[in-house]
């Protein structure tokens, strides 16, 4: 008899060698005839327009990232959400823990200026030597005479 890990053994084996048949298969049956047009980089039915390898702009990801982020977080929300009253004052404070979390988050993003599409260009400091007075100077001549 197979032990609780034996059988989710067998049922990732399973799934990995129907994946492989699989394609295996496919790749048999399938025709190759592949021409210029179907080799060329598709978008969205617009002839293409340049090089495929288009280095993007490093924003999109950010953006991206930032959406998961929040998104996989207001989807914990849900279950809070229908259970927190037999949860009692106690998982109301979780949820309201979680929420001042997120808002701190958002908060930060916001500050930090990653949710602007066009964030403002900052400036390097520059340091500059700043020439002294000249009524210095003549007292320093002054006093080594």
């Amino acid at each position: 008899m197979l032990t609780e890990f034996g059988k989710v053994f067998a049922f990732i084996l399973t799934a990995i060698l129907f994946v492989l048949i699989a394609v295996f298969a496919s790749k048999l049956i399938r025709p190759a005839r592949p021409t210029r047009e179907k080799l060329t980089t598709y978008e969205c039915g617009e002839n293409p327009e340049g090089s495929p390898w288009v280095k993007f702009n490093i924003r999109f990801y950010v953006v991206a990232l930032i959406f998961l982020i929040f998104d996989v977080e207001v989807v914990m929300l849900i279950p809070w959400a229908l259970v927190y009253k037999s949860l009692g004052m106690a998982g109301f404070l979780v949820g309201a823990i979680f929420l001042v979390l997120l808002g701190i988050g958002m908060a930060y993003e916001w500050r930090k200026g990653d949710l602007e599409w066009a964030r403002p260009k900052i400036s390097p400091l520059t340091l500059t030597k700043k020439e002294p007075p000249e009524n210095i100077i003549d007292k320093e001549l002054t006093l080594a005479e």
